[in-house]
């Protein structure tokens, strides 16, 4: 399913500034989406990703996938055959409003609009291995005051992504009158079936349940690279006789338009008594609030073949890109399905009492303070979990114990007696978790004591307190680095006179006063200088 490939050939060629814009709708073909996993090759390579991911389009996927990767794959979604790009976005579940479990909302189908826009510009081809992102996992907050779309960045924030929410009826309205978006999402003042988090109402479209809707930029800044994909995009700007311009410098590809639908109205009968007060929805990050919903994309095209679209004013519209004239490579069977097997071998259909990535449910009712793990983000989120995956548990190694501004800890006799733990040090976490063995431990209100004991009465010999009232346990430390320890200086919600860690950090407690050894190897965290503020997992 190999194409030529020759980038330097269409850098080369100059195409005429377009006068008015065209549009084709990429379908996908199959049952189901490709696949749900907690991997994101982009933001988060080499390991699992924070949360888990629904993909469609190409096959050939993995923690640390590239476009060459995605050109060997045996199959895509997408019924353009040249077509092997990946795109992805956050899986959506349910929480059940009687048994608070959590369980997944059936993914419906996905659209993506290639929007060929009229521009002073030359229209190029995303270049093998583009990564594009778009929308930010980490708000729970409105991107803007108003429900209203904005993709001009000299006109405001940015407010790419949205909710629709088609139904025969809109009265009462799908979102709150009056909402400023603290506790509910906001309507879109000139679109009742569209706003920016989730609708209070049951989306019953007929064939068109919930849609989550995100658009992506379309200038790629090529002394970026390639694989930046927190400064290598832009959303271009309007100019004279309603043409969209990029930077100069930049590269004008298609601008790309997600429209993913999830059946939300088969929940109906168990969450009717909800209506007009909340929603059931909760994306996989742990955002109830629907504000942080994003997407990812990974070029995967023969370039030839989506400029030879480009080039030929292809608006084929909802008949299909499939269809442009002169399409090269043909097009997939609708028979069959494209699959692909996940990296990561865990359960991510539930029903759960937390998330997969252990997320916490965060937004509105459940506080801003607590952010569930990583993925895309434009622009930079303001406080994302490090990219950072799981390692090989290091072997605890006896040391010197550290000295510092915390006296060491030993806990008193408690469940079982236990006793001998002392206190350690800082030391990052992120959203892989450095204590894996018992996460999240329910103790109620937390202090490290209670921690320590109950760790140490379950046979783990790590203990560690996070954010004033998380506890974690271990035997091993995912990842060691040390920290100041100004970072873990959040009094416990439990006993106050104790510290519980920080934001991304762990007060570590060890038995007998073990240590980590020196790290042996660099993790590079490409966000390290955000993650600062009340933002947390």
């Amino acid at each position: 399913m190999l194409f030529p490939t020759v980038f330097a050939a269409l850098v080369a060629t100059v195409a005429a500034a377009r006068d008015r814009s065209t549009f084709a709708v990429l379908r996908h073909y199959g049952s189901g989406p490709l696949m749900d996993c907690r991997i994101d090759p982009i933001v988060q390579p080499g390991g699992p990703s924070g949360h888990v991911h629904t993909f469609m389009g190409a096959n050939n996927l993995g923690f640390n996938t590239t476009g060459q990767d995605l050109r060997r794959s045996s199959c895509t979604t997408a019924l353009p055959k040249a077509d092997l790009s990946a795109y992805w976005f956050p899986k959506l579940y349910f929480k059940d409003p009687s048994t608070g479990k959590l369980e997944p909302v059936p993914f419906y189908y996905m659209n993506v609009y290639y929007f060929f826009d009229a521009t002073n510009d030359n229209l190029k081809s995303f270049p093998l291995g583009l990564k594009f992102i778009s929308g930010s996992p980490q708000i729970r907050t409105p991107p803007a005051k108003t429900g209203a779309q904005n993709l001009d960045p000299n006109k405001g924030p940015l407010n790419p992504a949205r909710i629709t929410c088609p139904r025969g009826n809109f009265n009462p309205p799908s979102w709150p009158a009056g909402s400023d978006g603290s506790m509910a999402g906001i309507g879109d003042p000139t679109n009742t079936g569209s706003g920016i988090g989730f609708p209070f109402q049951d989306c019953d479209g007929l064939y068109s349940p919930m849609r989550v809707d995100v658009h992506f930029p379309s200038c790629y800044n090529p002394a970026a690279g390639l694989e930046n994909q927190k400064s290598n995009s832009a959303f271009p700007v309007e100019v004279a006789g309603g043409k969209r311009d990029c930077p100069q410098g930049w590269i004008h590809v298609p601008h790309l338009f997600f429209e993913t639908y999830w059946d939300t109205h088969k929940f109906l009968p168990r969450f009717s008594n909800l209506l007009g007060k909340e929603s059931p929805f909760v994306f996989s990050n742990g955002d109830v609030t629907g504000f942080s919903a994003h997407a990812d994309f990974l070029a995967g095209w023969d370039e030839t073949a989506l400029q030879q679209i480009i080039d030929s004013n292809c608006d084929a519209g909802h008949a299909g890109i499939h269809t442009c004239p002169g399409l090269i490579g043909g097009v997939n069977p609708t028979s069959g399905s494209c699959k692909a097997t996940c990296p990561v071998n865990e359960d991510v259909n539930g029903p759960f009492d937390k998330l997969p990535g252990n997320n916490p449910l965060s937004g509105w009712k459940y506080g801003a303070g607590t952010v569930g793990g990583t993925g895309s983000t434009n622009p930079a989120p303001p406080n994302p979990p490090p990219n950072t995956v799981a390692a090989t548990p290091t072997t605890l190694v006896p040391t010197t114990k550290a000295t510092t501004t915390t006296p060491a800890f030993t806990p008193t006799s408690g469940a079982g007696g236990i006793s001998g733990f002392s206190y350690v040090g800082c030391y990052k976490d992120s959203s892989a978790r450095t204590l894996t063995g018992e996460t999240f431990v329910n103790l109620g209100q937390v202090s490290s004591t209670g921690c320590v004991n109950h760790c140490a009465s379950k046979g783990f010999s790590i203990a560690g307190t996070e954010y004033g009232g998380e506890c974690f346990c271990g035997n091993s430390l995912t990842k060691i680095e040390k920290l100041s320890e100004d970072k873990c200086g959040m009094a416990c919600k439990g006993a106050p006179n104790e510290k519980c860690g920080g934001s991304w950090a762990l007060s570590v407690y060890t038995k007998g006063g073990v240590v980590p050894g020196a790290a042996k190897r660099h993790i590079h965290d490409h966000f390290a200088h955000h993650r600062r503020g009340h933002s947390h997992n």
